[in-house]
């Protein structure tokens, strides 16, 4: 099973970073993911990938939940850092900051389904599978998290994205 999770490192990754938005809390979600994957045994009828993703979003939303609490704390000007990165770093982080926001904006249902589907690039089945829900219920939540985030930034249905 070790080296079947190794296998799965960087998708795993991928999908917590899609959770989180963020690459240092993506590795520390997928370290726990895989700690919890590791004390934990497998149910003997779900396929490892299944599972991973699923620890993983219970995870998230386990800590999602907890952040809210210290929301505010962190939040605090006076413990943010300034940093003045060079004009080439801010403008390729432009796009990815307003998709990040924009993605943020989402609920928490249509975010787990755009990363699934558009960023990991798995089948409306895999993903109904690992949410426990719906394939029609995977469709609506994909399309409208589509058209929200499109709205979020300003694409009209013509434009190249």
């Amino acid at each position: 099973m070790k080296e079947d999770l190794k296998a799965l490192l960087p998708v795993i990754r991928r999908f917590a970073y899609s959770l989180t938005g963020n690459m240092a809390d993506a590795d520390d979600l997928l370290q726990s993911t895989i700690e919890k994957i590791l004390t934990k045994p497998v149910p003997e009828d779900v396929a490892l990938l299944a599972w991973s993703y699923r620890v993983c979003r219970n995870l998230w939303i386990d800590e999602y939940r907890a952040s809210k609490v210290r929301q505010a704390a962190t939040q605090q000007p006076e413990l943010q850092q300034a940093s003045a990165p060079d004009e080439t770093a801010v403008s390729d982080t432009i796009t990815l900051s307003q998709i990040t926001q924009a993605m943020d904006k989402l609920p928490n249902e249509q975010r787990e389904v755009l990363a699934l589907v558009a960023v990991q690039g798995m089948t409306y089945q895999d993903t109904a599978t690992i949410l426990s829900v719906p394939s029609g219920t995977v469709m609506s939540r994909l399309a409208r998290a589509r058209t929200r985030l499109a709205g979020l930034l300003n694409l009209s249905a013509g434009a190249p994205a």
